[in-house]
């Protein structure tokens, strides 16, 4: 259905914005014409998921509905949750657990001891997959015709100075990764930040998700973060997983 693909277009162009837009960047972004936008928005704000302010267009609270129809038919959301919780306990750091959406990461639980990042993250966010643990452990496991177009994308976003964003310097970090069965992103996202991911695994070893650890300022060195916080995080994971459906 044309129009359903169009609305579904004119909602996502407001992901990435923290300010209404005007119907004019929504067709702009979407590469729809106005008319078309504007026919959208209309729609949206009958149904309640969209108001208009002067020529400014911003969602209503009610587009959450569409996110937590999927969060709750999700088992894994539920499972992990309790699992999050019982390890940010334990390691006394933010954890969270995640899964690969195309180039970007969406954030299924967390269990947040402090505000780690510079931005909000909830439910349903999104961040880069070359510069986060998680994002680079599930490329890592990636079959090699998904990688490759993946790469094609490069050179991608650079986050900060440290971030390791052409082909060639990902490739080098997925080998290390595969290598390892772990990712450790120290201010690749972030300053400040530094990040460790594992997989989670289903009962027949499919990789499913990624589930991490991410501290602010760690101050030590990167063996002692590995020798704290690996463990558990592997168990946790190894747990959560246990639970899935093969």
């Amino acid at each position: 259905m044309q129009s359903l693909a169009r609305g579904l277009q004119v909602i996502t162009a407001f992901s990435d914005r923290r300010r209404p837009l005007r119907a004019a960047e929504i067709a702009l972004k979407t590469g729809l014409a106005r008319a078309v936008v504007q026919r959208c928005l209309y729609t949206l704000q009958a149904l309640g998921y969209a108001e208009q302010d002067g020529p400014f267009w911003k969602l209503r609270p009610a587009i959450l509905q569409l996110g937590h129809a999927y969060f709750s038919s999700t088992s894994i959301v539920s499972l992990a949750q309790p699992i999050l919780d019982d390890l940010s306990d334990r390691v006394g750091e933010t954890c969270a657990l995640a899964l690969l959406d195309g180039d970007e990461i969406l954030y299924l639980a967390r269990a947040q001891r402090q505000r780690v990042l510079t931005v909000s993250l909830g439910l349903g966010s999104r961040l880069p997959a070359h510069c986060t643990s998680i994002g680079r452990m599930m490329l890592s496991q990636l079959p090699q015709s998904r990688l490759e177009a993946y790469l094609e994308l490069a050179p991608f976003k650079i986050m900060t100075q440290y971030t390791a964003h052409t082909r060639e310097a990902l490739l080098r970090e997925l080998k290390q990764v595969q290598e390892k069965d772990y990712s450790l992103i120290k201010e690749e996202l972030e300053l400040g930040l530094t990040a460790i991911g594992v997989p989670v695994r289903s009962a027949s070893g499919r990789v499913v998700a990624g589930m991490s650890i991410s501290i602010k300022d760690w101050q030590d060195s990167e063996e002692k973060l590995i020798e704290r916080c690996l463990p558990e995080l592997r168990s946790s994971a190894r747990q959560l997983g246990l639970m899935l459906p093969a």
